[in-house]
Parts: structure tokens; sequence; C-alpha cells
């Protein structure tokens, strides 16, 4: 296997990448956050049928607040990375062989074996490279020709990367 395919000089690809590997490691937050308002809102119902709910109300209103503004972290984040990445955008290109995924951007060079990859996660626009628990790198589909992304998806689900469809 030998694929190869260049990245445009888009000011928007680099803040969709960012948003790609921010929101696998964000979505705790959202969690979290979820987690924080149920208890609050239980926390503050429960509140209002006892004596000494007064006492308790302060802190189920924390609570709401605090698991709003956790929810709330993990699109500013996003917003963010969009924002300043626009700044990054340089041409590169994609070099993938059956032994490592070699990337260009700009003046910067980099690989990654297959050997060293644990997972790929696929979203929509990009399959999701892990090395360990850390996203590695994106491979972007969308750049790549039909049958180009099909003979990559079927040697990442050979090696056990990425579930067959």
């Amino acid at each position: 296997m030998h694929i190869r395919f260049d990245v445009p000089a888009d000011p928007a690809y680099p803040g969709r990448v960012a948003a790609a590997l921010s929101s696998v490691r964000l979505r705790k937050f959202g969690y979290i956050g979820a987690v924080l308002v149920a208890v609050g809102v239980i926390g503050f119902a429960v509140s209002r049928g006892f004596a000494w709910g007064e006492k308790i109300s302060p802190l189920s209103l924390t609570l709401v607040l605090g698991g709003l503004l956790s929810m709330l972290y993990s699109p500013w984040v996003r917003l963010r990375a969009r924002r300043r990445s626009g700044r990054y955008a340089v041409e590169g290109a994609y070099d993938i062989t059956d032994d490592n995924i070699m990337m260009r951007s700009g003046s910067e060079s980099g690989g990654i074996a297959w050997d060293g990859v644990t997972q790929v996660r696929d979203t929509p626009e990009f399959w999701i490279v892990y090395v360990g628990r850390m996203p590695a790198t994106v491979i972007p589909r969308h750049l790549m020709s039909p049958e180009d992304a099909e003979t990559l998806r079927a040697h990442m689900a050979g090696r056990g990367l990425l579930q067959p469809r």
C-alpha cells in the first residue's frame, strides 16, 4: 500500500483538526457537567420539601452553575482553537505506507509507525490516530480518493485498529 495526497493551505483546515482532537480530550467535561447539573437540580428539588432545605439551596445552585460552566468549557476551547489555528494554514502532504504514516506541513515533517498505533477512531471527517492513549494525528478522508480511503480503511481494520464496517 502506498497512498499519497496533499493538504492545501486552507485557513479552516487547522481549526477542524484542532476541533476533532480537542473533542476527544474534552468530552469528559460535558459528562461531568451533566452529572453536576443533575445532582444540583435534585438537591434543589429535595431542598424545597424540607425545613433545612434553605441551607442546601446555595450548594445546589453552585452545583448547577458549575455543571453548566463545565459543559460550556469544551465548546469554548474548540472555538478558541479554531480562531487561533487559522494562522497556521500551510501546505502539507501525507505519505502512508504499510509501515508508517509520514506527514509534512510547511517545513516540518514527522512520522508514526503503524506498530506504535494503538487505535484509530472514526469521525465524520477524519480518522484520529492514537499512540498509546493520546491522539497523535488525524488522517483527513475528504482529501483522499475514495479508492485510497477504502484501501486505508481495510489496512487499519486488518491490523485491528479500526472496526470494519
